[in-house]
């Protein structure tokens, strides 16, 4: 079977049919808004943990990851792996950290919790930075993955962009609106089975296309110029420096997984705490097993274009997918496309959930009118919110392809990383100090750590004598908005919390 774009299409639209019938499935008791926030609290804990592979792992992590293998600067070879083992030291505070507190508070949106410990404007503030760096963030993974499918299957169909977007997101709107967060449980353990097939299968067919059995496989990747892990010569001006990708990714763990409310809320849908720490502990654990793969993936691309003359890209991202679909087996591109579609719609259903979640929690306060106003109005409220996310997303992504410069949406993508650092200050000074703060300056204070951040980050080698903070970025504008609340801090008899 020839892989032309008709095909590649059809396969995917069945791909989606499969998701709407799980929807159909998951949802056909009565849709509540509990179901939908936190599937009923009712959620297998090892379901969840599987799910959560997928999500963690969106579509720019399984095109990139691969690419950077053989490219130069940060995570070249598998320097990428420092910043996994620090991802697994973020999976433990979390767990033991903020997961005992979110369950103490019986919270629905995480940043509830600003409002109990410093008051209105606070949480508001933290609601807010979540919406718009989720947005951000969100909306940017899609467009990355988008591009890639709309250049090898709708383009040469001559769908336009806008349209292809539209229907992408429909589809997930869809799926998506009845069941909320009870349905993307099973459709993210679904695509996480996807995705890691799409790749194991391609590490199976591409040593076999260099004749190698497993242990000829893993000494021939363990043997190359690929696979070296630990950078510890550098020193910090070097971005792949141990201590400082190690670090790093536990600070990316601990704000992107920690302190989102995309993450959080597959954890709140376990049955209770317990549960919630075996998901977060089994899911770090398997993870670091799939980055692996994928790093092993990378270097296997590089041996095979290497003996068999295939031309690196310029733009490594455009590896993995050009081998995929342009010289393996057909098998092997309908693979790709089926964990590519799955890495980037797992992300993308759960962002679109999250951010339906925390608007209709944190701004139109659903909790307090929960017994006040009837729940078939509630309800009918949240799909129009749903609806409004998903066009929301729309205009963004075409925004970001109107711009076409790869070079200022990697700049939008680290500027919604920007955005985490406020909630680390936030989370860290309000679980380490017992001092209150004056509510209405917080949102100032969130505000100015972000823009001294991006400044001190962009000046840092001038001021710094040639170091950049990379990655720490996030401990800089955390560290800056702890100052600032310790600035507008005072002392109060009374604690803000009840332990």
């Amino acid at each position: 079977m020839k892989l032309t774009p008709p095909v590649i299409l059809a396969i995917m639209l069945g791909y989606f049919l499969v998701l709407i019938a799980v929807s159909y499935f998951t949802s056909r008791n009565k849709s509540t808004n509990l179901n939908f926030f936190l599937a009923g609290r009712q959620a297998p804990w090892p379901l969840v943990a599987f799910g959560m592979i997928g999500s963690t792992i969106s579509g720019i992590t399984f095109i990139s990851v691969p690419g950077a293998v053989g490219g130069m600067g940060a995570n070249e070879a598998f320097s990428y792996f420092q910043v996994v083992l620090g991802y697994l030291l973020g999976y433990v505070v979390i767990a033991f950290v903020l997961l005992p507190l979110y369950y103490r508070l019986h919270l629905t949106s995480i940043y509830g919790y600003l409002e109990q410990r410093f008051g209105f404007f606070s949480y508001k503030t933290g609601a807010a930075y979540f919406l718009l760096s989720r947005s951000i963030g969100s909306a940017l993974r899609l467009f990355l993955v988008a591009v890639v499918v709309y250049n090898f299957v709708l383009k040469p169909m001559e769908v336009p962009f806008a349209l292809s977007v539209f229907l992408i997101l429909a589809l997930i709107w869809t799926y998506t609106f009845k069941g909320g967060i009870k349905t993307i449980i099973v459709t993210d353990a679904l695509q996480t089975a996807f995705l890691l097939g799409a790749v194991i299968l391609t590490v199976i067919f591409i040593s076999q296309s260099l004749d190698l059995g497993l242990g000829g496989m893993m000494d021939m990747v363990s043997n190359s110029k690929y696979s070296k892990t630990f950078y510890f010569e550098g020193g910090w001006s070097d971005p792949n420096n141990f201590f400082k990708q190690f670090f790093s990714g536990a600070l990316i763990t601990i704000t992107m997984t920690g302190l989102d409310q995309d993450m959080m809320q597959k954890n709140l849908s376990c049955r209770n705490l317990g549960d919630a720490q075996k998901n977060m502990l089994s899911f770090s654990t398997v993870l670091i097993v799939v980055n692996l793969l994928f790093l092993t993936l990378g270097a296997l691309l590089y041996i095979y274009a290497s003996s068999f003359g295939v031309e690196v890209p310029a733009k490594t991202d455009q590896f993995y997918p050009m081998i995929a679909l342009e010289h393996l087996s057909p098998i092997v591109g309908i693979l790709f496309i089926l964990g590519l579609t799955a890495a980037a719609y797992s992300s993308a259903d759960s962002a679109m959930a999250a951010l339906t979640t925390s608007f209709c929690v944190d701004f139109l306060n659903f909790e307090k009118k929960t017994g006040l106003v009837p729940e078939e109005d509630l309800r009918r409220t949240r799909i129009i919110v749903h609806l409004g996310v998903t066009v929301v997303m729309f205009v963004m992504i075409l925004i970001f392809e109107t711009m076409n410069d790869q070079a200022v949406i990697t700049k939008l993508f680290q500027i919604a990383g920007y955005t985490y650092g406020p909630l680390l200050g936030l989370f860290v000074f309000g679980m380490t100090t017992r001092l209150k703060v004056r509510d209405h300056l917080v949102m100032v204070v969130c505000i100015l750590a972000p823009i001294f951040t991006f400044g001190l980050d962009t000046y840092s080698t001038q001021i710094l004598a040639g170091f950049k903070f990379g990655f720490l970025t996030i401990a800089l504008n955390g560290l800056l908005t702890y100052l600032g609340l310790l600035a507008i801090s005072y002392w109060d008899t009374e604690v803000a919390v009840k332990e």
